[in-house]
Parts: structure tokens; sequence; C-alpha cells
């Protein structure tokens, strides 16, 4: 279960998030937990975790080490400011900021090759789906931006599926409708990697999850996990969906 808080919450509101957070899910070994906050936040959710089973990602992260790239951050920084996961290719970034296949292919790479374990998001636009597109844009963004890397290389990925047009605007992928994008997803897997990458990896889904349709999700067997926006920034509701 992965929280993308996107840009909001100061250092002190994420310390007060995680003195209410972590008594709730101290019980929780049934799944991994993973926060991941802006740049700035990072260091006190660090703090903040440390010694409890939640872990802290990155939102992005850039293709090389270092260098005269003003605004970026490194996946080498990234790991030793105390991230263990990194989000790779979100649609944001795609729709606002110019996010390719190919960049999403290299920050993946970054991303291993520090030690990261990224979550790479796919997913389609509403005119997409509506024009029975779906299929065609996850093997396009799956051959484009995940297929290059090595076995190695994919055995320590996840994949996030989020269909553009249920994030943040409260209208959810039916747990069916989820389920198919993620068959369309694992048979490329399959294709690419083998059977047995394809009931190993792990694909979350991502776009407007809130306590009361997690259950429905995770009912579907297809379905790994949540990468859950705007009900992860409160503590409550988003220890409930760890809790499912």
């Amino acid at each position: 279960m992965a929280g993308n808080w996107k840009m909001y919450k100061t250092p002190a509101e994420t310390t007060a998030f995680f003195e209410k957070f972590l008594p709730l899910v101290a019980s929780a070994a049934h799944c991994e937990m993973v926060i991941c906050a802006s740049f700035t936040n990072l260091a006190a959710a660090v703090a903040a975790t440390r010694g409890s089973r939640v872990q802290v990602g990155a939102q992005n992260c850039y293709w090389l080490k270092e260098g005269a790239y003003t605004g970026e951050v490194s996946a080498p920084m990234l790991k030793a400011s105390g991230c263990s996961h990194v989000i790779i290719g979100h649609s944001e970034r795609r729709q606002f900021f110019g996010e390719t296949e190919e960049t999403v292919l290299k920050r993946t790479r970054a991303a291993l090759e520090a030690g990261l374990t990224p979550i790479v998001c796919v997913g389609e636009m509403l005119a997409e789906r509506e024009a029975g597109q779906t299929e065609a844009v996850l093997t396009g963004q799956f051959q484009g931006g995940i297929a290059p890397l090595t076995a190695d290389e994919f055995s320590r990925i996840v994949i996030a599926y989020e269909p553009v047009w249920a994030i943040g605007t409260g209208r959810t992928a039916t747990p069916e409708i989820a389920a198919d994008a993620h068959r369309v997803l694992r048979a490329q897997v399959e294709g690419k990697f083998g059977a047995e990458a394809a009931r190993a990896v792990r694909i979350l889904y991502g776009g407007s999850v809130k306590p009361d349709n997690i259950k429905g999700l995770m009912a579907q067997p297809e379905i790994d996990g949540g990468l859950v926006g705007g009900a992860s920034l409160d503590p409550v509701s988003f220890a409930s969906i760890v809790h499912f």
C-alpha cells in the first residue's frame, strides 16, 4: 500500500501525520507500506518512520547521478536520504512535465542502479478509454517504458495501473475494469519476461482509492495493492486502507 502525497504537507505536518499513523498500523504485517512525500518532506518522513515498518519514497528522480541540472534530484541522493522507493512516470508527470516512455525507462534504470524500488505508473486518458484504446495504450507504455529492462531489472520494480480519468476525479474504475487492465499488463509481462515473472510482479491500482472501495478492489486477485492519492493524506483514512 503506497501513499502518494503529491504537492501537499510541510515537514511539521509530515511529523504530525506519522505520530497519528504509526500507532494505527503497528500491527500491519500483511503488506508493505510506503509513503511517497515531496522532496522537502523526505527528511521528516525518514526520521518519523525510523524503527517502523513504514518505508519512505520520493515522487520522481532524475536519470543522471549528478551534474549541472538545476532543480533536479538524483536517485543516489534519494537513497542517501533514506528513501526505499520512488514513483516513476506518474500521469501528472506525463501530462504536465513532458514525461515520455524513454524518460520513464531512464529514470527506472537510474532508480534501480541506486538501490531504489521504482513504482512505474501506466494508464490511459478518458478519451483513450472511450475510444476503446485502453489495451493499446497500456501495451505501448509497457513496451516503451518497461519491456526494455533486463529480467533482473524487471524483477525489482512495481507497476501501478492508474486510469487517468479516475485520478482525483472521484471516479473509480470498478474492480472489474481495474482487474481487466491488470490482466492486460500481466499478459504483456508474460510475453516479455515469462509466466513466473507475470505471477511474481506486483501491480498496484491507483485512481481515487478510498476506504470505502479498497475492499472491493483488493478482492480482485489481479490487484496486488494500491497507489493512494488524496486518501493517503489523512492518517486514519490511509490506515483503514492498509487494514482493508
